[in-house]
């Protein structure tokens, strides 16, 4: 059984509306008058950081992706629950963490533990409350509509690569990103459909337009990239930069800056346009589990 087979299995238990058809970055609850946001994410050896890296940074980065989830939703973090693999270097993994923590503002509530002898797996959940109902999802765009990003990409594909010892570069958007909470609270009220860009901006722009019913015409040249020219097209197949992708009328006023990408078309054949190209599939788009 493939990785799809399996979702596709476990959307037939997923049927109650919070969990958005097992098809958004997280579940969305109403509670009473507040509505609760919550998502998990899982980091494991050898597939999600090098040996070389600090657990630290890997703590700090197992924060950062989730609070990208909530950023995507609009939401404010409420609070995290850890899962976590004892074994070697648990005292950097808990400095990374408190310093995650802090830098976040947001409280450890609990979680679990679990010793194990050889291949190491952390996961976190993330619990947030919506700044904004509806909650942004990632269906919603609609013809007519703008494809905006806020944020660039290319950094942490940098960043691997300093960390690598390949180029001199930053390594900080890889080892540890920043989600970008307050320009997701900013955009919720604005935007028809919103994702983080985890998996590469192209993959994750064909994603956006097929949960949409819709076709999004991209114009590579304008995706902001933190990388050298030469490397664009690399950039725009990398994931984990975690910058925002959104679709809003042509007429909305954004609130923080951002820039535009493409436009939203009616649906067709292909999801995606790029630079006049049509994409069927997703394959090449970026990374696929």
């Amino acid at each position: 059984m493939t990785e799809l087979d399996f979702i596709a299995a476990l959307r037939a238990l997923a049927t109650q509306p919070a969990a958005r058809g097992l098809a958004d970055d997280a579940a969305v609850i109403e509670f009473g008058t507040e509505t609760l946001i919550l998502t998990k994410d899982m980091m494991v050896e050898g597939v999600h950081w090098l040996p070389q890296q600090s657990l630290a940074d890997v703590a700090w980065k197992l924060v950062a992706v989730n609070l990208s989830d909530l950023a995507a939703k609009g939401a404010e973090p409420v609070g995290v629950m850890l899962g976590y693999s004892l074994g070697a270097n648990n005292s950097a993994f808990l400095k990374g963490l408190e310093a995650a923590l802090d830098a976040f503002d947001v409280p450890l509530l609990g979680g679990d533990t679990v010793a194990v002898e050889n291949t190491r797996t952390f996961s976190l959940t993330a619990l947030g409350r919506a700044t904004h109902t509806p909650v942004p999802s990632r269906s919603g765009a609609r013809p007519g509509d703008h494809v905006w990003l806020s944020g660039s990409v290319g950094g942490a594909m940098m960043g691997f690569d300093a960390v690598n010892g390949w180029v001199d570069a930053e390594e900080r958007p890889f080892t540890r990103p920043t989600p970008r909470l307050a320009e997701g609270s900013a955009l919720a009220p604005h935007v028809t459909a919103m994702m983080d860009v985890s998996d590469g901006v192209l993959l994750d722009a064909w994603r956006m337009a097929k949960a949409s019913g819709a076709r999004f015409a991209i114009d590579s040249a304008s995706i902001p990239i933190a990388a050298p020219e030469s490397r664009r097209d690399e950039a725009l197949r990398w994931g984990e930069d975690f910058a925002l992708l959104f679709t809003a009328p042509s007429d909305a006023h954004l609130p923080v800056p951002a820039t535009r990408i493409g436009t939203v078309m009616e649906g067709g054949p292909e999801p995606l346009v790029l630079d006049t190209k049509a994409i069927d599939g997703p394959e090449g788009l970026g990374y696929q589990h």
